[in-house]
């Protein structure tokens, strides 16, 4: 089944899901998928512990008071969970059963392109109308400018190297800050910019350890007695960043060096305003698009309106790294 648009569909009861990992403004686009079916007199329930709950039938309802004060919470009130079983057929009928029990016509998944591939597969196999929700840190989901969470993942990063920095000009110190950014450099890219970061490494331009070494020399002849190098984990240079820090260190002696992985932290936390605000913006359309009979599509965000892309699209494509942005951190560097 593609992507679809037909009039004539009739939602009655609507699943909601959350996969994949963790991203804060998740709990904010469950609030308003709940609230929006609610206010289209349509019934909401919850599936725990996504495409796995769905098999094992850990299903709720949930109304406009089951989502009291989560909006401001990170994480997931549904929880979430890898799902090998859901990859088998056999899985995915027992899922299909229990939304069968429930009478439930629609699902909105709230993930990342996984995520969106078992929604499509689930909607090919059995009919059943979904439409998705981008929640990942890491903005790497065609289809729209940002994802639940990125937002949030920036700010989280840069007050943590704000704090970083602190200590390598106590101490005179490079420190090598590595953040999330498996296939993606948005993260590192924008956070180095916004810390001041001297050198940001990300998987889609290849520096090369020789740049980084030229570059390092001239900072430090330059008079910075200190520095921070924003690192993608998904970087392409050839070395973990302590491989990569040891590398530094060995050519360059004058440089004590320090390595901080901000690891799952970046995850966590209260969603800024503006996560908030777009998932309020992304739960309601979702619903509205179930509503018109609109199956087979993510819900994004493209000049500050809300845009459709087909689940298979968003999937296969890749996000953009920003050029702009690479030029202005080489020229910030000076």
């Amino acid at each position: 089944m593609k992507a679809t648009n037909s009039a004539d569909a009739k939602i009655s009861n609507i699943a909601v899901l959350t996969s994949g990992g963790d991203a804060p403004g998740m709990n904010a686009a469950i609030r308003s998928v709940v609230r929006s079916a609610a206010f289209y007199k349509l019934k909401c329930f919850g599936v725990f512990r996504g495409y796995q709950g769905m098999i094992e039938g850990s299903i709720k309802p949930l109304g406009p008071r089951s989502v009291n004060n989560i909006i401001n919470k990170g994480g997931t009130i549904l929880k979430s969970a890898r799902s090998n079983e859901f990859r088998t057929k056999e899985g995915r009928k027992k899922a299909f059963a229990n939304l069968q029990k429930n009478n439930i016509d629609a699902i909105v998944v709230i993930g990342g392109d996984g995520s969106f591939t078992g929604g499509l597969i689930f909607q090919q196999e059995f009919g059943i109308p979904v439409i998705g929700i981008p929640g990942t840190i890491d903005n790497d989901i065609y289809g729209t400018s940002h994802t639940l969470g990125y937002d949030t993942a920036m700010n989280t990063v840069v007050e943590a190297v704000d704090k970083i920095r602190d200590t390598a000009i106590s101490h005179n110190r490079l420190f090598f800050v590595e953040v999330m950014g498996r296939d993606a450099g948005h993260i590192a890219l924008n956070t180095g910019i916004g810390a001041g970061a001297e050198e940001i490494l990300i998987p889609e331009a290849d520096m090369g350890l020789d740049r980084l070494l030229q570059s390092l020399k001239r900072s430090k002849k330059s008079g910075k007695l200190s520095s921070i190098v924003m690192v993608a984990e998904g970087d392409k240079i050839g070395k973990n960043v302590f491989e990569l820090a040891e590398y530094i260190e060995e050519n360059l002696p004058d440089y004590e060096v320090r390595v901080s992985v901000l690891g799952h932290m970046q995850r966590g936390g209260a969603p800024t305003c503006f996560d908030r605000v777009l998932a309020s913006r992304m739960g309601l359309r979702a619903v509205e698009e179930l509503r018109k009979g609109t199956s087979g599509y993510m819900i994004g965000i493209g000049d500050g309106k809300m845009i459709l892309t087909p689940l298979d699209k968003a999937i296969k494509g890749k996000s953009k790294i920003d050029n702009e942005l690479v030029r202005v951190s080489e020229i910030m560097r000076l």
